[in-house]
């Protein structure tokens, strides 16, 4: 699984979804420009000490990213998309895309991936935390995929809370 983020701009946010990565096993992808420095120590923090296990690839535009990478499906993560984000079959290798804090996915972008736009149901709120949104769909993509590679999965007999109402 890959994690693109667009142009981010708070690097706490980049921090934990680094974080994140390691924990999910997936590659993180930053688009440039950046609204921060590498070397930002808000960034390091929120990373933590993963940032040595971190698979990061840094691009420095959308359309660098794309022949660097040659993405076979991408979905595009921004309020208002036709299709939730529960509603998609993740296969391994899937991009999920994200856009900066302040201003989301370029309406370009939107435009020429139509079909490939999902979101979160929401109310109250004008958008979620970026951090919390790539977590929300990471581990929604992961599950599907029945959580390869991970070290601390209930063993063989454990029962779903929800089957006992």
């Amino acid at each position: 699984m890959h994690v693109v983020l667009v142009e981010p701009e708070i690097p706490a946010n980049t921090g934990n979804i680094a974080r994140l990565c390691v924990a999910a096993g997936a590659t993180l992808h930053l688009i440039r420009p950046l609204g921060f420095f590498l070397s930002d120590p808000r960034l390091k923090r929120a990373g933590l000490d993963y940032w040595e296990h971190l698979r990061l690839e840094v691009h420095d535009s959308f359309e660098g990213f794309l022949a660097a990478q040659r993405p076979q499906r991408m979905y595009f993560v921004e309020t208002g998309g036709a299709k939730l984000y529960s509603q998609v079959c993740y296969a391994p290798g899937d991009y999920l895309v994200f856009g900066s804090e302040t201003k989301g996915l370029s309406p370009g972008l939107l435009q020429a991936y139509a079909n490939q736009v999902i979101s979160l149901p929401q109310r109250d709120v004008r958008s979620l935390n970026l951090a919390n949104t790539v977590a929300i769909v990471v581990y929604e993509a992961w599950r599907q995929l029945g959580f390869p590679g991970a070290k601390n999965l209930p063993q063989a007999g454990f029962v779903n809370p929800d089957q006992n109402m």
